[in-house]
């Protein structure tokens, strides 16, 4: 199947590449221009429906006409002159609120370049009405409930404009006015972010083509591979978005900046396995057609390749058994970008190489000599030597990150970052003067059983047990639905909604004060962003429990089939296993004990178990396919396991060095989740190429010897895995040799 894909690929090649152009540009532009119809940021929405939060936003939307896409912003408005607010001020902006509440905010035409047939209209009327008074009088808060996906800058667009329309409203009275809230934050900070995101991009994009200039002294080497993964990148995207609109999933929001970060990571590793064994085989038949080099490059690097692909697809897939949503729906998604990679390292890859042949390399001389052995033959030769000795230190240094798991904590806060941001001064502006939970409440629900109605004086017994709880600075008003069988009371908390005294304050003794005062006859939840990430947690720790061992399963059978063993495959997940210990230990270490934060996030466990397994496990299935076919050949079986590092080393280092950049760019991002996920996720890659694939593994198989292969171990052949010839009994340090 695999040689038959890269044999018709590299017959036809501009066929080939003409189809991959077409398809991925096409791709590309559907799913950038629909990417925001299936996506969406509320969390709570990826709940199962047994989760008490989540039952509570379903009361939100059924009975008081909440919309999932609903986003509050909290309109701070004072006097410019900094006195306090008189009864006409009072007035006079509640009359500014009842205008803007009645008054239509119109969508602002789409930037040059963008699409309008496809962009969203989110021209609206917002509601807007009075909230607080702060207790000094220096400013009031008015509520407006703007609906659209927070994620789409369409909607940043129309939020830009209400905010505008209110500011002039605001500023014709002679106040001024701040916007606090998680949209107001969300638009500030990507502002404030644009300049940093762009020169990260481009210095992440700059730091990829100078790495395979320097590998291969060639230009085309270096951008060849990047402009076909982007193309092939933005085809997979599309493939996702596409799937998602036509079976109604909705996506993270993450989720599709994740997918292009893991398929540059992968893809861009992948081009690098064929050129590395590209290069080889052009120094071996310098002869030969390049387009048949570039067939039987394919062909024999593609196994590995595929055995990588389907490591990483099994692992994400298991995702799917998860009960949180979010986990449910990243996981396919980029199981299924994998595979259009896979595809595309198949078909397109080995196509450019049949195109491009011997200039691929130019204007580099390296196919006319033969190089000399370096780092990679002299660490070669240190595993032969010394295994034992390298074992221990690399299982001293990865426990040694590991004992950062003790005392972990897990960190739900979705703030935006450290931007010193109008929307971050409005809400410190507030919070000196209210209860910190003020713009984002706790929220208790009550509904009444067999549709009876209900009264606030019925209820009187609630709002009074959740004014004692110790945390709880305010309790808002009883209001009815209008139907009355129904009621909303909202708890402001003395502390910020984001952080775990709120999760334990909402998921303990609020939780427990409306189970002891719910009327016989009622029903109650508790929601609200505390609420919400107190039950993600929940949900989390059950699914860590199930994906985990689900995925380990998955990768073991995959390596047992590929490598027919039983003490490799062991070996393997071993060291990927420690690997991952000692990454999510370093971690803590880093954001935890170093930086003082209050945890790492929630979701770094799950992603780093995926990634650093996964792709951990790819670059050792390169490392031990070629142990195993250098141990075929005759000789003690530690220079088998010398060769097998001198040959594969640069490369797997190479890519690497290439696939930590990738993720590190995002360790620059102003959303702390997403700094730990890149920060943390670089470390394990390069722990487990430069660490795990590269020496542990190799010493490992050194000490343990032909006997890792048992049952079935390499026959031994005089020439097996090498092509007959003068250069052949001179192993190279450059290559990657995979069957």
């Amino acid at each position: 199947m695999i040689r038959a894909l890269t044999g018709l690929s590299t017959r036809n090649p501009w066929k080939v590449i003409a189809a991959w152009a077409v398809l991925g540009i096409l791709l590309t532009l559907l799913g950038q221009a629909l990417v925001h119809r299936v996506t969406q940021s509320q969390s709570g929405d990826f709940l199962p429906a047994e989760y008490d939060s989540a039952a509570a936003l379903r009361v939100a939307e059924e009975r008081f006409g909440t919309k999932p896409d609903a986003n509050a912003v909290t309109v701070l408005v004072a006097r410019t002159d900094g006195k306090p607010l008189t009864a006409t001020d009072h007035d006079r902006i509640g009359a500014i609120a009842d205008r803007l509440g009645h008054r239509r905010v119109e969508m602002p035409e789409p930037k040059d370049g963008d699409p309008a047939f496809l962009s969203e209209d989110y021209s609206q009327t917002p509601r807007v009405a009075p909230a607080l008074v702060a207790p000094d009088r220096t400013f009031e808060l008015l509520t407006a409930q703007l609906t659209g996906n927070s994620s789409d800058p369409r909607m940043h667009d129309f939020y830009r404009a209400f905010r505008d329309q209110v500011k002039d409203e605001f500023a014709e009275a002679g106040m001024r006015t701040g916007f606090a809230g998680g949209l107001a934050d969300l638009v500030d900070t990507t502002e404030a972010e644009e300049t940093t995101a762009t020169v990260v991009g481009l210095v992440m994009v700059g730091l990829i083509v100078l790495i395979n200039i320097l590998v291969f002294r060639s230009v085309a080497a270096a951008l060849v591979p990047l402009l076909a993964v982007s193309v092939v990148g933005g085809a997979a995207a599309g493939t996702v978005v596409g799937t998602a609109l036509l079976t109604g999933i909705e996506l993270d929001a993450s989720t599709p900046s994740m997918i292009n970060v893991v398929l540059v990571g992968i893809g861009v590793d992948y081009f690098l396995f064929l050129l590395f064994r590209f290069r080889e085989e052009l120094r071996l038949r310098p002869d030969r057609p390049a387009r048949a080099v570039a067939a039987e490059v394919g062909a024999r690097t593609g196994t590995a390749i595929t055995s990588a692909a389907l490591t990483i697809v099994a692992a994400f897939a298991t995702l799917g058994v998860a009960t949180f949503g979010q986990f449910r729906v990243l996981g396919p998604a980029i199981a299924v970008s994998v595979l259009v990679m896979l595809l595309a390292a198949l078909t397109l890859m080995p196509a450019l190489l049949a195109v491009t042949g011997r200039g691929m390399f130019w204007p580099s001389r390296a196919l006319g000599r033969e190089p000399r052995p370096g780092t990679a033959a002299r660490v070669g030769d240190l595993v032969a030597r010394r295994p034992a000795a390298l074992v221990l230190a690399c299982v001293a240094l990865l426990g040694a990150l590991s004992a950062g798991l003790a005392g972990i904590r897990m960190d739900f806060g979705q703030t935006g970052g450290a931007h010193d941001t109008p929307a971050a001064a409005t809400s410190a502006e507030i919070a000196r003067a209210l209860p910190a939970g003020v713009s984002d409440p706790a929220t208790v629900y009550i509904t009444a059983d067999d549709g009876r109605t209900l009264t606030a004086q019925a209820l009187d017994a609630l709002p009074t047990a959740l004014a004692k709880v110790d945390g709880v600075g305010r309790v808002g008003e009883t209001v009815l639905a209008d139907d009355r069988t129904a009621a909303r009371i909202d708890l402001y908390l003395t502390v910020d909604s984001q952080t775990q005294q709120a999760r334990d304050l909402v998921s303990g003794p609020v939780r427990d004060a409306v189970a002891a005062h719910t009327p016989t006859g009622a029903k109650a939840h508790v929601g609200g962003t505390a609420a919400i990430f107190a039950d993600v947690s929940t949900a989390v720790d059950h699914d860590l429990k199930i994906v985990f061992p689900v995925a380990a399963a998955l990768i073991a059978l995959i390596l047992l089939v590929l490598l027919r063993s039983l003490p490799a495959p062991v070996v393997l997940m071993a060291a990927v296993g420690l690997g991952f210990a000692a990454t999510l230990g370093a971690s803590a270490l880093f954001f935890q004990h170093l930086l003082d934060e209050p945890g790492v996030n929630f979701v770094l466990p799950l992603v780093l178990f995926l990634f650093v397994v996964a792709l951990g496990t790819d670059y050792n299935i390169l490392i031990g396919d070629r142990i195993r076919e250098e141990m075929a050949r005759p000789g003690p079986a530690r220079a088998a396991v010398a060769r097998a590092v001198r040959h594969t080393a640069p490369a797997i280092a190479t890519a690497g060095v290439v696939l930590a950049a990738s993720f590190g760019s995002l360790a620059v991002n102003a959303a702390p989740s997403t700094q730990q996920i890149g920060f943390a996720t670089a470390i394990g890659i390069v722990l487990s190429a430069f660490v795990l694939s590269i020496v542990l593994v190799p010493a490992l198989a050194a000490l343990l010897g032909r006997g890792i292969w048992w049952p079935f171990r390499p026959r031994r052949s005089r020439d097996a895995g090498h092509p007959a010839g003068p250069a052949a009994a001179h192993p190279r340090h450059d290559s990657v040799s995979v069957r």
